[in-house]
């Protein structure tokens, strides 16, 4: 390991290395790499997105079938979405998803409720 260390450390240490970084195409070049690193990093959504269909009937089966005079209704609510996102999840894939995925699910079932209650198309729920 140190022996490839030590040539990486001569590949890396050498004049001419630096002449080419240092000439216009080489700083277009990394600044290239570096755009589409970012750009990479930053394109990654997370799991629930995909899923986002099967979100919205879920939550809208679970205000159905839960009323709100329910105790602890909006915990009830979730587990009961999360549990039918991840038995689709399952049919579709074939496993179970990991850890954090249904952890990403959960924070999409969070978010989308929110975003559906706001526009107000959770209007008319359970025992209404």
């Amino acid at each position: 390991m140190s022996q490839f260390l030590n040539f990486l450390w001569e590949v890396v240490n050498t004049p001419v290395l630096w002449e080419v970084v240092n000439t216009p195409a080489g700083i277009t070049a990394m600044a290239g790499v570096l755009l589409w690193a970012l750009n990479h990093a930053y394109a990654a959504k997370p799991a629930w997105v995909k899923w986002e269909g099967t979100i919205i009937s879920a939550i809208r089966t679970a205000e159905k079938q839960i009323p709100d005079s329910t105790g602890n209704s909006g915990l009830k609510k979730l587990d009961l979405a999360l549990d039918l996102v991840i038995r689709i999840y399952e049919a579709e894939r074939g496993k179970s998803p990991s850890q954090k995925i249904k952890d990403e699910l959960r924070e999409g079932i969070q978010i989308l409720h929110n975003k559906l209650d706001e526009s107000g198309v959770l209007i008319g729920r359970a025992g209404e």
